[in-house]
């Protein structure tokens, strides 16, 4: 441990946050190990049971790319990349996986799509049972994953992947923490339950989530897509999801509210201790063009960091957080967005938890 701690010092001295990102370094082109680091960012490159396009598996690695083109300076946090910010190695069993099972999923989707014909019967129907038991597995992997990393004291950020994968170490948190609140930024309300079968869908996170008593409020904004089950659902929860519609958020700020007051509308529902769950997609499509299922309207991408910036200001606890969805498709762009949302979310929750000033303080 005080080599570790020895390590991570000198590395801070020596590190020039004004060079180019060095490829052979870390996520940034930072120096630091994730042993050294106290905000560790956990890939999970698996999209097994997304229904539209593919390709969230490789959002880990292209906005690690990415990463290395993006300036460490923020005006608000000028000395954020000294809490040190460190991403592992994508676990390689867990994308041969995703690899191995998506093409069944997708037979299964179609088959279903095509009325269920009995020819199909005997290749499909053990399909879901499957599946389901493997994204148990991906839940207990997960959580033991980042259960170890909050008991080191660390800071814990997930990157999928599609929008199922968070699941895991919101157990874990839920585990540590007697209650907290989502914060989810999405086009989707991801309420509905055992979507196309798949207990684990990427539209079913929340209604997952909700599960755990431990989750007192489920707070979304941005969403345009929903379906009659997912309003009954909201509608029936007692409060317990507060909806923030893009339509809504629209028409207010059209009626000459500002933003700042809707954040604050907003944050009014969090409870102190909040966890953030950010598909790409709640982002207006100009910004993440190759995502899998992309939706008109959205937030700009300063409007969902001023919203993050107030949730911090407010006082609150950022304890974790999660960034899906980022498929690289055929341009760069979706990866450059996603690298600078990575930056932001990660450092914003480390200063929340007090991190950064943890490290002032032992210098």
């Amino acid at each position: 441990m005080a080599d570790s701690a020895a390590a991570f010092e000198k590395k801070l001295a020596e590190f020039d946050p004004n060079a180019l990102g060095d490829a052979a370094g870390g996520v940034f082109g930072l120096p630091f190990t994730p042993a050294e680091a106290q905000v560790v960012v956990v890939p999970v490159p698996w999209e097994v049971t997304v229904s539209y396009r593919a390709g969230t598996a490789e959002g880990p690695e292209a906005m690690r790319t990415a990463s290395l083109q993006v300036d460490l300076f923020d005006p608000d946090l000028p000395n954020a990349w000294r809490m040190g910010l460190a991403m592992e190695e994508s676990d390689e069993t867990i994308a041969a996986e995703s690899q191995a099972l998506r093409p069944r999923a997708e037979g299964y989707i179609g088959w279903l799509e095509e009325g269920e014909p009995e020819a199909g019967q005997a290749e499909h129907a053990a399909v879901p049972a499957h599946i389901n038991e493997r994204g148990q597995a991906l839940l207990e992997w997960l959580k033991k994953k980042t259960g170890a990393l909050l008991d080191a004291g660390k800071g814990v950020m997930v990157l999928g992947g599609d929008h199922s994968t968070p699941l895991g170490y919101l157990h874990a948190l839920a585990e540590r923490h007697e209650e907290f609140g989502i914060l989810q930024i999405d086009a989707h309300c991801d309420l509905r339950p055992a979507y196309e079968g798949f207990e684990f869908s990427h539209a079913s996170i929340m209604y997952n989530a909700l599960k755990l008593p431990q989750v007192k409020k489920l707070v979304q904004v941005g969403i345009r897509d929903y379906c009659q089950q997912e309003a009954d659902y909201i509608d029936q929860s007692n409060g317990r999801v507060a909806l923030f519609a893009d339509r809504f958020l629209q028409a207010e700020m059209l009626g000459g509210k500002s933003w700042k007051k809707e954040c604050k509308k907003i944050i009014a529902q969090l409870p102190a201790k909040v966890y953030i769950s950010f598909d790409i997609d709640g982002l207006d499509p100009k910004l993440c063009p190759g995502t899998g299922t992309p939706v008109p309207g959205g937030l700009e991408f300063e409007q969902a960091l001023y919203l993050l910036r107030m949730v911090v200001r407010s006082g609150r606890t950022i304890i974790g957080c999660d960034l899906n969805e980022v498929a690289p498709g055929d341009t760069e762009w979706n990866a450059i967005v996603g690298a600078r949302l990575l930056y932001h979310m990660a450092n914003w929750m480390g200063v929340s938890q007090g991190l950064l000033q943890a490290r002032a303080t032992e210098k």
